[in-house]
C-alpha cells in the first residue's frame, strides 16, 4: 500500500502547526519523520491515518483518502495502551473484535503473532506483570493481528531503556522483513531513524515544513557492518546539524519576541 501527502497544512485555531508538507510512502517502505518538538509530527500522523482532516491539502492512499478507506491503517503509540484487566492474548484480541472471523480463526491469528513477537509464553500474563519493553511488544503484536496494509508508529520506542530499544529495533526489523508492511514512523531518535528507514523526512520548527528528505541508500542487511558505520554516522551528523539549525533559529525568534515586549 502507498500513501501520498499533498500540500498538507493544519491549524489549531490561529496556530499553524503544519504548512505545505508533501511526500510519499511507497509500498513496503519505512519512512521516518523527525523534527523539533512541537513541529506537528503527531498531527501529521493523525492526518495520514484519517483521524483528523487537514486544514489544507490531502492525504491519499491508493487514490482514496484514508478516512474513506476500509481501515487499512493501524497505529502503534508510545504508550501501548493495554487494558489492565485483559491478558496479553486478550489485549491482542482487541484488534480482531467486530471482524467476521470464527473463534478458531481468531485464536490462530493471536497464536501466530504472539509467536512472531516472542510473547507466546506470556499469553496468560497481565500487563502489570510485564516490563515496559514487553508491553510495547504486545502493542506491536496487536497491530500485526489487525493485518494492516500500513502501520503508523508514533514514538513507539521512546518509553523504553536503551538496551530494550536496541532489542526491539532488531525484532521490529525482523518482523518488517517478513511482512514488508508500509510504515510511517515518527521519532525523536536519530539512531532509530537511520537504522530503520528507507527515507527520513526532516521537518522544520513550527509550522512544520519539509526541510529535507534524506535517502538511506544502504540496504537493511548491511547497516550493521563495521565498514558502513562511518557513513551512517555522517548521515546522523548531517541531520543533527539541520535540527540544531532549526532549534537555533527558533531561539532567535523567541529572543526577538521577548525584546519586542520589553
Amino acid at each position: 500500500m502507498e500513501l501520498e501527502l499533498r500540500g498538507l497544512g493544519h491549524d489549531f485555531g490561529s496556530l499553524t502547526v503544519l504548512d505545505n508538507v508533501s511526500f510519499a510512502v511507497r509500498k513496503s517502505e519505512i519512512v521516518s519523520v523527525i523534527g523539533p518538538s512541537g513541529c506537528g509530527k503527531s498531527t501529521l500522523l493523525a492526518i495520514a491515518g484519517g483521524l483528523i482532516a487537514p486544514s489544507r491539502g490531502s492525504a491519499v492512499s491508493l487514490g482514496v483518502p484514508p478516512a474513506a478507506s476500509l481501515n487499512p491503517f493501524t497505529f502503534v503509540f508510545q504508550d501501548a495502551g493495554l487494558l489492565p484487566w485483559r491478558t496479553v492474548a486478550g489485549n491482542v484480541a482487541l484488534a480482531l473484535e467486530g471482524r467476521p472471523l470464527s473463534r478458531k480463526a481468531q485464536a490462530e491469528i493471536i497464536e501466530e503473532v504472539l509467536d512472531r513477537t516472542g510473547l507466546r509464553g506470556f499469553a496468560k500474563a497481565y500487563p502489570k506483570q510485564l516490563s515496559g519493553g514487553m508491553k510495547q511488544r504486545v502493542g506491536i503484536a496487536r497491530a500485526l493481528a489487525a493485518r494492516p496494509a500500513f502501520l503508523l508508529m508514533d514514538e513507539p520506542l521512546s518509553a523504553v531503556d536503551a538496551q530494550t530499544r536496541e532489542l526491539l529495533m532488531e525484532e521490529f526489523l525482523a518482523l518488517w522483513l517478513r511482512d514488508r508492511v508500509s510504515i510511517l514512523y515518527v521519532t525523536h531518535n536519530l539512531d532509530e531513524a537511520v537504522r530503520l528507514s528507507d527515507r527520513i523526512v526532516v521537518l522544520s520548527r513550527r509550522p512544520g515544513r519539509v526541510r529535507e528528505i534524506v535517502d538511506v541508500a544502504i540496504p537493511q542487511s548491511e547497516r550493521r557492518r563495521p565498514d558502513v558505520a562511518s557513513e551512517l554516522s555522517a548521515m546522523q551528523n548531517d541531520i543533527w546539524n539541520l535540527l540544531r539549525s532549526e532549534a537555533r533559529n527558533a531561539d532567535r525568534e523567541l529572543l526577538s519576541l521577548e525584546r519586542a515586549d520589553v
